[in-house]
């Protein structure tokens, strides 16, 4: 039986094929066999991904510039010349597929350059004219994927799993404010924060500024950034309310929860790097517990109108002069607030109105 042909070492790296952006770099290697032995298996040549600075602003971007090297350039087979730009609409992604500007058809003329982008905000590029993802090795069409915690290649051996429910001391009748939950350390990724209450979650970084839901402000739900990630941060109409991050997280992030209700529960779960040490079930920010309503009060709302003192009844107020000064002169009386009460919860002693 012939024997299995072995692999050389690899060659250097190629250049890289962009001078600025995204481009690959190419390096080769030789089967060493005899004429009796079998091919090598695998791939002769191998693409590393290579990110050089940035392109200067308003460059025209990779896929448009080889199509504008065709503007005003005869084609076979068509009687005028043409503008180009990149139509995404035909079959293969990495061919070089350019629509007539003002017309309604396309023209491919072959193959895309090696390291152009397969689409507009993909992340994989054409090579060869194949469309290949790019491993967390850097490697184009390796197929290698980071585990839990953001390690390249291997399983989830060298993983810590963190997954809790906190539980905290429910506040009795008039206590308001921010409860600790849990600190979650540098390093930690795919993490997941879930509340199924009507309290807000709120986050702070290991400086002291809030990222959500800090001084009694409740935050839009969408995207964040903070310690070195992006984090999604979503609300149910029911309430609900769930915190994602990818990670990893460059520095320290404390969970707490600014009660509104008695807490249910506080799902929470992260990845971190096996070594790292553990943390406990008290690790949480040096913030304050909630006080009872007598201790303290949330921040002052300042009034939406300046209000003048009281001087008995208010007579007819006189036109003012001007547009600026329309709101500086009013009667009290001229003022009516409506509001829809949606729903009424006895909590304690006291009844709230939503």
């Amino acid at each position: 039986q012939p024997a299995q042909g072995v692999w050389g070492p690899w060659g250097p790296w190629s250049a890289c094929s962009s001078s600025c952006g995204d481009g690959v770099a190419l390096r080769t290697r030789r089967c060493l066999r005899s004429a009796e032995d079998e091919p090598c298996t695998g791939d002769p040549r191998q693409y590393h991904l290579c990110q050089l600075q940035g392109c200067p602003v308003g460059s025209v971007p990779f896929r448009a510039m080889q199509c504008s090297l065709y503007d005003d350039k005869p084609v076979q087979g068509m009687p005028a010349r043409y503008r180009w730009v990149p139509f995404y609409g035909a079959p293969n992604v990495c061919d070089l597929n350019c629509l007539a500007v003002g017309h309604n058809f396309y023209y491919t003329f072959g193959r895309v350059l090696d390291g152009t982008r397969c689409g507009p905000g993909s992340p994989d590029l054409c090579v060869s004219g194949r469309c290949l993802s790019v491993g967390c090795d850097g490697i184009l069409g390796s197929g290698t994927r980071p585990h839990a915690c953001s390690r390249c290649g291997g399983g989830q051996d060298g993983c810590l799993f963190v997954h809790r429910l906190f539980q905290g001391t429910e506040p009795s009748s008039g206590h308001f404010g921010y409860m600790n939950v849990t600190k979650i350390p540098a390093g930690a990724t795919n993490i997941k924060v879930t509340d199924r209450s009507r309290n807000y979650l709120a986050l702070m970084t290991s400086d002291g500024r809030y990222v959500l839901n800090g001084d009694w402000s409740i935050a839009w739900p969408g995207p964040y950034e903070a310690a070195g990630t992006r984090l999604l941060y979503a609300r149910a109409p029911d309430g609900t309310e769930s915190l994602e991050a990818p990670g990893p997280t460059d520095e320290d992030l404390h969970v707490l929860v600014l009660l509104q209700e008695p807490n249910p529960g506080i799902e929470y779960e992260f990845w971190l790097p096996r070594g790292h040490p553990q943390p406990g079930v008290g690790d949480t920010s040096p913030l304050r517990q909630p006080q009872p309503r007598g201790a303290g009060s949330p921040p002052p709302a300042e009034p939406l109108f300046p209000t003048p003192p009281p001087r008995g009844r208010c007579g007819r107020c006189r036109p003012p002069k001007g547009r600026s000064q329309r709101i500086r002169h009013f009667c009290q009386s001229d003022f009516v607030f409506r509001a829809r009460i949606l729903a009424r919860r006895p909590v304690g002693q006291e009844t709230r109105y939503e």
